[in-house]
């Protein structure tokens, strides 16, 4: 049995919770450079505000409907997770963090009233972290997820469902005649792992909603469509084809990019850039305790701007595998230089890691060569790591990186970000009397 806990509106909440004067009012968050909504509050989805919804044509709502539109501020979301994620391990045995705002908990063998048990659970997030949230409960990862999609639509749409699975819905307490109903007013759509494509697919074929996709045979599906759907259906019908992951796997990959907020021109000033995208992206492959042994560099103008295009990446394979912040920044830089050429207006830069290995299996090949060893630096790395995970990010950096007296054309516009209330000790919200 599992249970899918994910925060409602997640970083519309994060905002809320240190501005209650939000609350009943439409509000979203913003994209990098203020781009588009990537949350929304409930009103704010009352005004037909889309996902993805571009700024610019939303921003006549702020006069005509008291929208409030806020930048994304990623340090507090990340550390009011880390507080909601800390708390929801604490209903079942075995935990997964599947997103920011979503995760699983294993829930079998637990004796007592699932449904109370995680209300309870829900009360206790809202009281110790002032973020609502909403719990789905099912036989596999997939009922649990579908159970999670309609408590927080029963709660945001009042007869859409039955009212008592608003919050927490628990589907396999559910009479067979109940959840049958219940399945046949979900879209198909709405089952994870069911994609844009698969589903106009399956609407084509007839199969419009969740009931129809669960009685399909899964060894028609395997044929018809793929080993994926198939694996889909039995999980709908009850059999778990998805194990639960204690930690998260190791990502094959690992890339830092950023939109600028203005054009960039100059070499040093991408050189800034540059170096602190390969720094963050050290910083997260030494935290999954991996290697790389090639860095990866592009630059490129933006197609929405009537100026002359540019766009170029070039891939720098190291001597040998490495997650040294000054080894990457290195390679990084030495990629920029062979790609770069002036007189353009850059809008985007990046840097990935690509070719992935678990250090311990790069460090055992070594010590069975007959290659000289590097400097041993994993200390000073730890030691860098430690120290910016305490005091912020950016207390130690390269010193390519700028010293930040400049102003820096190729930071994010975040021109409507809240303060940084729970990570940032000048932010620390003060109660006068």
């Amino acid at each position: 049995m599992y249970a899918l806990v994910d925060g409602n509106n997640f970083y519309v909440s994060c905002e809320r919770v240190f501005r209650p004067s939000l609350n009943g009012i439409p509000v979203v968050v913003l994209s990098n450079n203020d781009g588009c909504a990537i949350a929304r509050s409930n009103e704010a989805k009352a005004l037909g505000i889309k996902m993805g919804a571009p700024w610019f044509q939303l921003r006549h709502l702020e006069a005509s409907a008291g929208l409030v539109a806020l930048s994304a501020n990623f340090a507090l979301y990340g550390d009011m997770s880390e507080r909601m994620m800390s708390l929801i391990g604490g209903l079942g045995h075995t935990q997964e963090i599947y997103s920011i705002d979503e995760s699983f908990v294993e829930l079998s063998g637990i004796p007592g009233d699932l449904v109370e048990r995680s209300r309870k659970m829900r009360h206790r997030i809202l009281a110790w972290t002032g973020l609502p949230t909403c719990i789905g409960i099912g036989a596999t990862k997939t009922l649990a997820k579908l159970a999670n999609h309609i408590a927080k639509t029963a709660e945001r749409k009042p007869g859409s469902y039955p009212r008592q699975l608003a919050e927490v819905c628990h589907l396999g307490v559910l009479p067979t005649q109940d959840l049958q109903a219940v399945l046949a007013a979900t879209e198909v759509g709405e089952v994870w792992g069911v994609g844009p494509r698969i589903g106009r697919q399956l609407q084509e074929g007839g199969i419009h909603t969740v009931l129809d996709l669960m009685q399909l045979d899964p060894a028609t599906v395997r044929r018809r469509w793929s080993v994926v759907l198939e694996r889909t259906v039995r999980e709908l019908q009850g059999t778990p084809c998805i194990a639960l992951e204690d930690s998260p796997p190791a990502k094959q990959e690992i890339a830092c990019t950023r939109s600028f907020g203005q054009a960039v021109s100059e070499l040093w000033q991408l050189e800034e850039a540059v170096t602190t995208f390969a720094s963050r992206a050290a910083e997260k492959l030494r935290r999954q305790d991996s290697v790389a042994a090639q860095v990866l560099t592009f630059i490129r103008t933006s197609p929405f701007r009537p100026d002359r295009q540019y766009s170029r990446s070039i891939l720098v394979p190291l001597r040998r595998p490495s997650s040294d912040t000054a080894v990457l920044v290195q390679a990084a830089l030495s990629g920029l230089r062979a790609i770069y050429r002036p007189g353009y207006k850059l809008a985007k830069a990046g840097v990935m890691l690509v070719d992935l290995a678990p250090a311990s299996r790069v460090q055992h090949e070594l010590a069975l060569s007959c290659e000289e060893p590097m400097p041993e630096r994993s200390r000073l790395m730890t030691t860098l790591d430690t120290l910016n995970q305490r005091y912020g990010r950016g207390t130690v950096v390269m010193g390519s990186s700028g010293t930040g007296q400049q102003p820096r054309q190729w930071t994010m516009k975040q021109e409507r970000r809240t303060p940084r209330y729970t990570t940032r000790i000048e932010d620390i919200p003060v109660a006068c009397t």
